[in-house]
């Protein structure tokens, strides 16, 4: 395996500086940085290519560390100094291991669909630890994927990365730049699941969620936390949902992440009651 020596700031740090911090960067490399143990190997577990791993030798790696140096094929390794990879990471504990990996290519088929598929929307999604969240709520209730739509923050921001706590390499997540690519593909869902329904929600006091049907083929869709969701889609919608709330309560409305968490969970619950029982044994 190829490794290459950087103990000044030179073209490869500063190219590991811009992977973090620039998004039009990361685009133009097509890599983006990672760190952490837990996303590093949810990463691997997943098929993700690595691209490069980051150690120092100026302290000793654990054996976790050296496996993945041993037994990764990577395109090329990278040596820092101790106080370049401190500059790197993100962590008030520098991370032992970073890595450099590939992104991967927005296309519908990316997600992987069940026989009763569920699926989520977040239209221009503004806050990274938002999305994040929302990943790993996604992850955690068993979503097929996450579509994003319009202008927000990057999928593929470290802050994002890391506040999803390694849900971003298992959970399909796919960007569609233009309104038109979503219709297209919500069609040719509609011809394949008959019963596919889109469910949109609104803060204001429309049909409640409990009594929303959520049991079969579905994408709900959330919106930016500022504006909520885009009219052009609201008018898209099968049906529009609103999460009730106390009358007593101060708050006009949940935190986006929140939401969505509720609007799963729902979904999840209504198709655990629905399912039917396996067959007791004789």
């Amino acid at each position: 395996m190829t490794v290459k020596r950087v103990y000044s700031q030179n073209a490869d740090y500063q190219r590991f500086e811009v992977l973090k911090s620039n998004r039009s960067k990361r685009y133009h490399y097509r890599q983006f940085f990672v760190e952490g143990v837990r996303n590093i190997n949810t990463a691997l577990q997943n098929g993700w290519h690595i691209c490069s791993f980051l150690y120092t030798p100026d302290k000793p790696l654990s054996d976790w560390a050296k496996g993945l140096l041993s037994s990764i094929h990577t395109d090329v390794n990278y040596e820092l100094s101790g106080p370049l990879m401190a500059k790197l990471s993100g962590k008030s504990d520098t991370s032992e291991l970073m890595a450099i990996a590939a992104m991967r290519p927005d296309t519908p088929d990316q997600l992987k669909l069940s026989e009763n598929p569920l699926l989520m929307l977040f239209d221009r999604p503004s806050n990274r630890g938002n999305l994040g969240t929302m990943i790993r709520s996604c992850d955690a209730l068993g979503a097929d994927g996450l579509i994003l739509t319009g202008h927000g923050v990057d999928l593929y921001d470290p802050e994002v990365v890391g506040a999803s706590m390694g849900s971003f390499f298992n959970l399909p997540v796919i960007r569609l730049a233009d309104n038109q690519s979503l219709f297209d593909y919500l069609n040719a869902l509609k011809s394949r699941f008959p019963t596919f329904q889109t469910v949109g929600t609104t803060a204001h006091r429309q049909h409640p969620l409990y009594a929303a049907p959520l049991d079969g083929p579905l994408l709900l869709m959330v919106g930016n936390e500022t504006e909520g969701l885009s009219r052009t889609f609201k008018e898209s919608c099968d049906l529009l949902v609103t999460i009730p709330m106390a009358e007593q309560g101060a708050a006009s409305s949940f935190n986006v992440a929140c939401a969505a968490s509720i609007l799963l969970y729902e979904a999840v619950r209504q198709r655990t009651v629905t399912a039917p029982s396996p067959p007791e044994a004789p």
